[in-house]
């Protein structure tokens, strides 16, 4: 087929921008919606702190959460969430010498579930943001940065403002995923709120031969167990963020990669900016070191997600349904879902375990030989956890350990006496 314009259009010649940036945005003699491109620019220049322009990621994912149906919890919904994590809290006290770490339950919508959880994301994406920028202005050439002057810091809150609409997309992405505050093995929720994104649950329990009450009771289980975890391992929040923290560290940024992307979108078409966001514009390249960071993560992750695994297995024994919910749940947090994926390919950063069985096994053969109390014990400091070659062989850890039988009152005296002799 012939590439020479019909006769009547446009020649390409008229195009008085021809040969630069804003060549496709006046092809074929159409305006771009100027409005709507002002609208796009002035948000991104609104002025913010930090390396992330978090008003435009809040606003981003709160538009992308309300692209479904995002009712508030009714009356009901909330009384039933309330009734399901005080029972939960309940059987927990059976099977775990950790105490409740839930002060009220909470029916969330969607929109709930962005409020809530934001200011967590900030603390955990804020590394990973600097990093971005780092990079983006150490591959920037030196005279690129000497001609560049002044615009320099425009730039960079350009950067800010790109990265924060791209951390939008994957948080309004994963809103519509997401049952509970610490679906994801992380404490994104305010602390002793053990909550419930009801409309997801539903969905949820749609796909499932079990009652919407036995679903809500069990996701109630888990949050209140993550919960407990977390309110109760005081170095647990610090040290997933650390570890976040270690991935951040030395980032490097394809820049060429970046700048063919920007140059074959289309600024007239926000679907065009949308995929390329989703696509992972800022994705970092791996290095050895963000490996080792990340893998450390991720087995956190699954031992986090294995002790609730073992603990709500034990404490829901009374439910006729919870195998069929356990492997269900298991199966969903093994596999990811595509909100999950979106994000981590936003980010870079993964946010689910892939050794979940494992320690689920790992925990459950803790207790079969040292009881709750040995493996809660674990968790009195990081030096103590399980790494990954352990879950490699999760039955062999500590195989070299037996629980130690209590001394009778003639042994205890004969130890003291060995003690006070040796003085």
């Amino acid at each position: 087929m012939s590439n020479e314009p019909a006769k009547g259009d446009s020649p390409d010649p008229e195009n008085p921008f021809k040969g630069t940036p804003f060549e496709q945005m006046f092809s074929g003699g159409q305006m771009p919606d100027m409005n709507q491109l002002m609208a796009q620019f002035q948000s991104m220049m609104t002025p913010y702190d930090g390396p992330v322009n978090w008003t435009l990621a809040h606003d981003s994912a709160r538009k992308i959460a309300a692209q479904a149906p995002d009712p508030t919890p009714s009356r009901a919904d909330r009384d039933r969430v309330a009734d399901s994590v005080r029972l939960a809290d309940h059987w927990l006290d059976t099977v775990t010498p950790l105490p409740s770490g839930v002060s009220v339950g909470a029916a969330w919508s969607r929109a709930e579930w962005i409020e809530q959880t934001m200011p967590v994301w900030q603390v955990l994406v804020a590394p990973i943001a600097g990093s971005v920028n780092g990079a983006m202005a150490s591959a920037m050439p030196d005279e690129v940065k000497a001609m560049a002057g002044p615009m320099l810091g425009m730039f960079n809150k350009m950067g800010g403002s790109l990265f924060g609409a791209q951390v939008g997309q994957g948080l309004g992405a994963l809103a519509g995923e997401v049952l509970t505050a610490s679906d994801i093995g992380l404490p994104l929720g305010p602390e002793g709120q053990a909550a419930l994104v009801t409309t997801n649950v539903a969905t949820f329990a749609e796909g499932l031969d079990v009652g919407e009450d036995d679903v809500v009771l069990y996701l109630a289980l888990r949050e209140c167990a993550h919960q407990r975890l977390f309110a109760h391992v005081p170095w647990l929040r610090a040290h997933l963020i650390g570890a976040v923290e270690s991935h951040a560290a030395g980032m490097t940024i394809d820049m060429g990669g970046i700048e063919a992307t920007m140059r074959d979108i289309d600024p007239s078409n926000p679907a065009a900016i949308q995929e390329a966001l989703q696509g992972g514009l800022f994705e970092p390249a791996q290095t050895p070191a963000q490996e080792a960071a990340l893998q450390r993560l991720e087995t956190t992750l699954a031992l986090v997600e294995g002790w609730v695994d073992e603990v709500v297995s034990q404490a829901a024994t009374r439910m006729p349904t919870a195998v069929k919910l356990q492997e269900a749940v298991r199966r969903r947090r093994a596999a990811g879902g595509p909100a999950e994926q979106t994000f981590g390919a936003l980010v870079g950063l993964e946010i689910r375990p892939r050794r979940l069985r494992d320690a689920a096994t790992l925990w459950g053969s803790l207790r079969d030989r040292f009881g709750a109390d040995g493996r809660e014990a674990v968790w009195a400091h990081p030096d103590l956890l399980p790494n990954a070659a352990d879950l490699d062989d999760p039955l062999g850890f500590r195989s070299d350990l037996s629980e130690p039988k209590p001394l009778t009152d003639e042994e205890f005296d004969a130890e003291l006496n060995k003690l006070l002799d040796e003085q």
